[in-house]
């Protein structure tokens, strides 16, 4: 079983910058693929961006290309997401997911909570 806790969400002005962040805890997640997703109101949830193991490989959203980067610290447990240039549509509940499969669908075993992130225009 992992654990996860988001965090690092919040208010900010369109054009600013977040940086979330999700540590895992319980069975080692070190080894496990983290996801981002996130879900708008109204809307179903979206992939956002994803890490294997050890970082080496990376997806992204296109709608986030270029502005979010998700990197991880796997002797802190934690994956973060760093987000530049936010947008309005970039609202949502940002979830964190944990997997022994890399993919850009929902298809993960662990999911935290959700942080929300509101980006005002």
């Amino acid at each position: 079983q992992v654990q996860l806790v988001e965090s690092g969400g919040g208010l900010v002005q369109a054009g600013g910058s977040l940086r979330l962040s999700c540590a895992a805890s319980g069975r080692t997640g070190s080894t496990y693929a983290k996801g981002w997703f996130r879900q708008a109101p109204g809307k179903e949830r979206e992939f956002v961006a994803a890490i294997n193991w050890d970082g080496s490989t990376t997806y992204y959203a296109d709608s986030v290309k270029g502005r979010f980067t998700i990197s991880r610290d796997n002797a802190k447990n934690t994956v973060y997401l760093q987000m530049n240039s936010l947008k309005p549509e970039d609202t949502g509940i940002y979830y964190c997911a944990a997997g022994l499969v890399l993919t850009t669908t929902p298809a993960y075993n662990y999911w935290g909570q959700g942080t929300q992130v509101t980006v005002s225009s």
